[in-house]
């Protein structure tokens, strides 16, 4: 009889398939399973034990320490890659957020240049109405004023002003709009003489001759004398601002209101008592305009015709600048400054006379 064989000794009998030997060519292990069991050829265990070893040998020359550094930077790199994503998505939602500020910024700039426009026309539209409103004060400052220059030329209209007892009120009045007018021309610079046309000017005119034709009045002069003597003050104040050469007119008003108040023994012992008055006539005297001129030599022979001036100015009369001035001024080409200048100098050596006689 044949003898028998399992099926182990029947699959060793057959001949080696191409497909088993590919499987050996890759080192690869044919299993099979029965029962839960896994049969592998010992061959083939042997050839992967030896592929193990060899890869346990080979595989501390393959993983050095440059390729570790290098896995160790790409990780570095791809936590950076994942960071500069975030940035780059915080930067995006940041540049959305600013664009959208942006767009409301433009918005309300347009807003408000339209509303800057619009203010801009109401504001040359204002001052095109408040230009016509100074036109028109200044027109009836400058008629009224004329009007009232030319009522008190009449006495009688000055002792009724006098008597309703609001001669305070316009001096006070008249005192600050001369100040203003006198302190515009000197920050404007102006260097004109006058301006005929001039609104304003003209009823700086009319404010000083009413003044000067109230000083004029006995109980006017009186009035000034007691109960204004901040006009005064305000008079010879403006006389020291105002630049050589400007608004002579002006100026020969203020000295003829002055005048009129030192005719009167009191009044020329207030004024007198002003330190500055003696320089500003010095300064006066060189102003160069004639009727300026006249009118502070007037000035001057009013101190020096009254004997309790001389005793309480002394010498300070005698000022050799003064002299000077009044000197040069007999020479004048209009024959009444010449005249008053050469009875000012006579006066000025008689007083000289007096106190040398004193001295000894």
């Amino acid at each position: 009889m044949p003898a028998q064989v399992g099926p182990e000794a029947e699959e060793d009998r057959k001949p080696t398939s191409k497909k088993t030997m590919a499987g050996r060519r890759g080192a690869k292990v044919k299993v099979k399973k029965e029962d839960g069991f896994v049969r592998v050829r010992e061959s083939d265990l042997e050839r992967l034990t030896t592929e193990i070893m060899q890869l346990r040998d080979l595989l501390p020359k393959v993983l050095n320490g440059n390729l570790i550094e290098t896995l160790r930077q790409a990780q570095v790199a791809q936590t950076m890659r994942e960071h500069l994503a975030r940035d780059k998505e915080q930067f995006r939602q940041e540049c959305l957020h600013l664009q959208s500020r942006l767009g409301a910024a433009q918005t309300k700039c347009r807003k408000e240049r339209e509303e800057k426009l619009q203010l801009r026309e109401q504001l040359w539209q204002s001052r095109a109405e408040l230009q016509q409103q100074v036109d028109f004060c200044s027109g009836l400052g400058s008629a009224a004023g004329s009007l009232l220059w030319s009522s008190s030329t009449n006495e009688h209209t000055v002792m009724q002003w006098l008597a309703d007892g609001k001669l305070q009120s316009f001096l006070t009045v008249a005192a600050q709009t001369l100040e203003s007018f006198v302190r515009s021309l000197d920050e404007e610079g102006k260097t004109e003489t006058e301006d005929p046309n001039s609104q304003e000017y003209q009823f700086a005119l009319a404010l000083a001759g009413t003044i000067t034709n109230i000083a004029a009045v006995t109980y006017g002069r009186d009035f000034l004398c007691s109960l204004a003597h901040g006009m005064l003050d305000t008079l010879m104040a403006l006389l020291q601002l105002m630049k050589p050469g400007v608004v002579p007119r002006l100026k020969s008003l203020m000295l003829m209101a002055l005048y009129n108040v030192s005719i009167g023994i009191k009044g020329l012992r207030y004024i007198t008592e002003n330190p500055g008055l003696l320089p500003l006539i010095k300064t006066l005297l060189n102003d160069g305009d004639w009727e300026v001129c006249l009118h502070s030599l007037r000035l001057l022979q009013s101190m020096l015709v009254e004997e309790e001036m001389l005793i309480f100015l002394g010498s300070s009369l005698l000022d050799p600048d003064i002299q000077a001035c009044v000197s040069r001024l007999t020479s004048a080409v209009q024959p009444c400054l010449g005249l008053v200048a050469q009875q000012t100098l006579e006066q000025l050596h008689a007083l000289q006379h007096v106190l040398q006689a004193r001295e000894q």
